[in-house]
């Protein structure tokens, strides 16, 4: 982990490990908001960038209550997960580790509760 950062070597391709995570998050109850394909829009500019999928998921029942005590949490809210191919044509997955976002924030135990489960949610997609 760095600087809060959590990154998990994934068993699939980026755009497959995006899917599982999207399909674990609605199975959780959970709302996917946005899917950004950074490679595509370089690509698009004419730049090329290695597989790098971002994914936005949560719910306005667990990140409000963050956000009514630290209105600045929103700035890491809704959770992401980034999908990204190392130049070994490794894949990873990171995501902001739920401790880190609890200190940044001088969050309560209680008041990160919903956040606390975001690895076991995350990792079975990587795996």
């Amino acid at each position: 982990m760095t600087d809060g950062l959590v990154t998990l070597q994934s068993n699939y391709p980026v755009p497959d490990t995006i899917d599982r995570l999207g399909d674990a998050v609605t199975t959780a109850g959970l709302q996917v908001f946005a899917r950004v394909d950074h490679a595509a829009g370089a690509h698009e500019v004419g730049l090329e960038l290695r597989p790098t999928e971002l994914l936005m998921f949560g719910n306005a029942r667990g990140g409000t209550p963050l956000m009514q005590d630290q209105q600045t949490a929103g700035i890491d809210l809704p959770l992401k997960a980034l999908a990204w191919t190392d130049e070994s044509g490794q894949t990873w997955l990171s995501y902001n580790d739920p401790a880190y976002l609890m200190r940044r924030y001088g969050l309560t135990e209680d008041q990160v509760k919903t956040l606390a489960p975001l690895g076991g949610l995350i990792e079975p997609a990587a795996n």
